[in-house]
């Protein structure tokens, strides 16, 4: 007898069969495409055999773009219209990328959101449509490798970028026409392509040293019973291969006495010699730098390069790595004896350098069995696995946190952290505010990020207002902000005055925001400038202390002021205000403080009789039995 199959409505007539779906790796120099095939997990190639596909676009007048290989190609012959690195576009503004030098030689425009729009012979390209150009080759590359549509992927993020970084990776996703089941951090990924999380021998803590082409990430991360929690993630942006390449080229520029300002195509040459010379000093102990086919009028020699001499040159960049993840492991409250396990992720480790240092900091050698190249990818393409629900019973609790405080500003230019930086997520907050004003029925929200005291130093995020607030006193007022922050890390504010029940929220979708190197400087000076920051703080709130009793007494003044006091009750009133006002001017906080109490205690005999007043007035022609 045949068994007859039935499925559920709404259900595949296949219910057992897998879903497609992928990890993606944008990488700032390669990207890749992971999935998982008969239980392996595994990066895809393409017809040629090549798993690395680099990240550049070249743009042509009348036909579709060229990705990767075929792009790379151009890179020095038309070096205008072929985008490379675009992903430390990714989240910026016009002003950001102006810093970034002789490394983006693009004909930059700005749009009315403030994005950084590249001119290219196709028209103007945004870092969002050339980000989606690289993935809509990846997926083209995995349906074609799965033979099938995909359901969706899981896209890598470093784990310092800030949310509008985030939404505009998941922009150029919807772009491609890719539906994105999870951002992970890339950290969490590579601890996830080793499979930490099942090995009851590895449970611990975790440091992940992600030392790419463009930047460098360093997250410590705990595992515990399929349960990763992200204790805190550090880095800087003048670190990675580039850097490397960039170091080497300008020692070979030096030995050949070259001129100091080279032509855009000469600049390239050098890197790529440089890249090639760097890669090949990973197996061998000297590299043979050639210049035949030099792009100029000029010839020169070729140079020898030994690791000895290439180790000098770039030590000092490991070093700024190290200092950046010693700085992590006190952020993590850790110390390098609590370390079970290094995992290494990015090309840029394969430098026995960069092993050996991270060997002797750690004082144990760093997991290298996986590709460097490819351990982000396999990660993620293990945990779309999982969110296709081809895993329903294995799913992994990943915690990532914040890597940046979120606040609101407050009176007097202050800013009011709500969810601290390294808090994981997914996580919502909320607090409590009230108004400053009697009979204020509005209230501006201004939300924004960094670790600072003072709204000038932090990063805005959003604006937004909450109207139709009850006419009260001030003070009596609720209103209460939650901070919803989800798992991909993109922010919600919603506020709510509680008598009334009117409400107003944002979800934050700036156009642009911090690179990575912004958010680690913002760190930095929020060590740098702690002390200088509370007194900053302290002298605002005491500031906003005055400005409040100021106009409270010259409103009670202006009303009752000659009835209830005599002019030498007045007068010595008013100067005591007057002496709060010069006060407040300063920049002593301890003397506001002291004069706040001064001009309290010379205004609490009339508080008191105003109060007595009052009460007279309200009981003035009553009889007992009415009361």
């Amino acid at each position: 007898m045949a068994l007859l199959q039935i499925a559920e409505p709404g259900q595949s007539a296949k219910p057992h069969q897998r879903k497609l779906a992928v990890g993606i790796d944008l990488g700032t120099t390669h990207s890749l495409v992971a999935s998982v095939r008969s239980g392996q997990v595994e990066t895809l190639a393409n017809s040629r055999g090549e798993h690395l596909m680099p990240s550049v676009v070249r743009y042509l007048a009348d036909e579709l773009p060229q990705v990767g290989v075929k792009a790379q190609a151009h890179l020095v012959d038309d070096a205008a219209n072929t985008v490379m690195s675009v992903k430390r576009l990714m989240g910026r503004g016009i002003e950001d990328v102006k810093r970034l030098g002789e490394s983006m030689p693009y004909l930059f425009e700005a749009c009315e959101q403030g994005m950084p729009l590249i001119n290219t012979v196709s028209g103007l390209k945004s870092p969002v449509q050339v980000s989606a150009d690289i993935l809509r080759a990846l997926v083209q590359r995995g349906e074609s490798s799965l033979g099938g549509e995909l359901v969706g992927a899981v896209i890598t993020v470093p784990a310092y970028f800030d949310d509008a970084q985030r939404q505009a990776t998941k922009d150029a996703a919807q772009l491609a026409g890719i539906q994105v089941l999870r951002l992970l951090n890339e950290p969490t990924a590579a601890a996830v392509a080793y499979g930490l999380e099942h090995d009851e021998q590895e449970q611990g803590t975790i440091a992940v040293f992600d030392l790419g082409g463009g930047t460098f990430d360093i997250s410590i991360l705990r595992m515990e019973q399929g349960v990763f929690e992200v204790l805190a993630t550090g880095g800087d942006s003048a670190l990675g291969g580039d850097d490397f390449d960039h170091e080497i080229a300008e020692w070979m520029r030096q030995e050949l006495q070259m001129p100091t300002q080279l032509d855009l195509a000469q600049l390239r040459f050098l890197l790529r010699l440089a890249r090639w010379g760097k890669e090949l000093l990973s197996d061998e102990s000297s590299a043979e730098l050639s210049f035949e086919g030099w792009p100029g009028d000029a010839t020169y020699a070729d140079l020898e390069l030994t690791r000895e001499h290439m180790n000098r040159l770039l030590d000092p960049i490991v070093s700024k790595a190290l200092r950046a993840t010693k700085r992590t492991l006190r952020d993590a409250k850790v110390t390098v004896g609590d370390i079970a396990k290094i995992v290494m992720v990015g090309g840029s480790t394969r430098s026995l350098l960069v092993q050996e240092r991270v060997a002797e900091l750690f004082q144990q050698p760093p997991l290298t069995d996986i590709d460097p190249d490819r351990v982000v990818a396999l990660g993620a393409a293990r945990q779309a696995d999982v969110l296709a629900g081809n895993q329903s019973g294995e799913e992994l609790l990943l915690l990532d946190v914040l890597p940046l405080s979120l606040g609101l500003e407050t009176m007097g230019g202050l800013v009011e952290r709500v969810i601290d930086r390294n808090t994981p997520i997914p996580v919502a907050r909320a607090q409590e505010f009230t108004t400053y004003q009697d009979g204020q029925t509005a209230m501006a929200i201004h939300v924004l990020q960094g670790e600072r005291e003072l709204v000038q130093d932090g990063r805005s995020l959003s604006r937004f207002e909450l109207r139709g607030i009850p006419a009260m006193a001030a003070g009596a007022a609720k209103i209460r902000v939650t901070f919803q922050v989800d798992a991909d890390g993109l922010l919600e504010v919603s506020a709510r005055e509680l008598t009334s029940g009117v409400a107003a929220s944002v979800q934050v979708k700036p156009s642009y925001g911090l690179s990575d190197g912004q958010i680690a400087d913002m760190i930095k000076a929020s060590w740098t400038n702690v002390e200088g920051d509370r007194s900053a703080r302290s002298l605002r709130e005491q500031q906003v202390d005055a400005d409040r009793l100021v106009e409270a007494v010259t409103i009670a003044l202006a009303e009752d002021g000659e009835r209830l006091l005599t002019a030498q009750e007045q007068q010595g009133i008013v100067h005591q205000m007057e002496q709060l006002v010069i006060a407040r001017n300063g920049q002593d906080h301890h003397a506001i403080a002291k004069q706040i109490e001064v001009m309290a205690k010379a205004s609490d005999t009339y508080a008191a009789m105003r109060m007595d007043d009052s009460i007279k007035r309200a009981l003035a022609g009553k009889a007992v039995d009415q009361l």
